[in-house]
């Protein structure tokens, strides 16, 4: 058991100055860009789904929120949303990239995201093409309105907080966050390997069924990082198939979900929303798994 332990602390510490680094450099993009983003894919309906694939990949769930926003506003299409949230993978590229030697799967975790999300995002356009009568008008106000903030899960970005908390503090409690989901996952996969070895951890993910990408999916629904850095280090070591990792990360939408729900209160259209992004995500899971046998 202390070589369980040791093992899973050294593995996740050596992650540190990799996530910080990455986190300092997303802090500077969000700030010099969100905003912009968000205002600009309004006003690119025709494109709107591919913009919106293309910048869903973006790492952490802050376009999601943007995304949730537009179209509570009647800003952007279902679709648009829908490519947005598929294409959303929240944690899972940072926690990738600081595993250094895992890095060029974050190549193929965009190309499939993003291809899946434009296709759903346009299908789902051209099914529901009696709703773009409703998407009319342009923003209102910007999206991160001028001197406020956007609150994500672990902090908020405003014009008043000071330089050294949104480019150093932010970020650095950020990594601490996400590298105490690391350790609890790390430490669990690696004490139900030494328990029951790799075959047993097979069985215990379900490999080979249906139910894997399933519980994938409704792991990724949960509206907190923690979902997405779980689907992404088990699949890492070993645990679930890369199409069961698509399924549950194609669902991970972060706080985008959550401020759909509050953000627009048509409940049965809500309900619509997550139930495409469940069939989506479970099906392509479903058939990358079946490709990949």
């Amino acid at each position: 058991m202390t070589q369980v332990l040791w093992d899973a602390l050294k593995d996740t510490f050596g992650m540190i100055p990799w996530l910080l680094g990455i986190y300092i450099a997303l802090e500077i993009l969000e700030n010099k860009s969100e905003s912009f983003i968000g205002e600009k894919i309004s006003h690119r309906m025709g494109a709107a789904p591919l913009l919106g694939a293309l910048l869903g990949c973006m790492p952490q769930c802050g376009f999601s929120v943007i995304a949730a926003t537009l179209y509570a506003r009647r800003c952007i299409s279902r679709g648009t949303l829908l490519a947005v949230f598929l294409s959303t993978s929240d944690e899972a590229i940072p926690v990738i990239l600081a595993q250094h030697d895992k890095a060029p799967l974050v190549l193929w975790l965009l190309l499939v995201k993003v291809i899946l999300a434009t296709v759903a995002g346009y299908a789902i356009d051209l099914i529901f093409k009696k709703d773009a009568s409703k998407i009319l008008h342009s923003p209102h106000g910007p999206v991160v309105p001028e001197g406020g903030h956007r609150h994500c899960d672990c902090h908020a970005h405003g014009r008043e907080i000071p330089k050294w908390k949104t480019f150093f503090l932010f970020p650095l409690k950020h990594t601490m966050r996400v590298l105490f989901f690391i350790f609890a996952v790390s430490l669990t996969i690696a004490f139900l390997v030494a328990k029951f070895g790799e075959k047993g951890l097979g069985h215990i993910f379900f490999a080979g069924t249906f139910f894997q990408p399933m519980i994938a999916v409704l792991v990724g629904l949960i509206p907190n990082c923690a979902a997405s850095v779980a689907i992404t280090e088990i699949y890492l070591k070993g645990g679930i198939t890369f199409g069961s990792a698509i399924a549950g990360l194609s669902a991970s939408g972060g706080l985008g979900l959550l401020v759909l729900l509050k953000e627009n209160k048509n409940r049965k259209e809500n309900a619509l929303i997550i139930s495409l992004l469940i069939f989506v995500s479970l099906l392509a899971g479903i058939v990358i798994n079946i490709l990949m046998r």
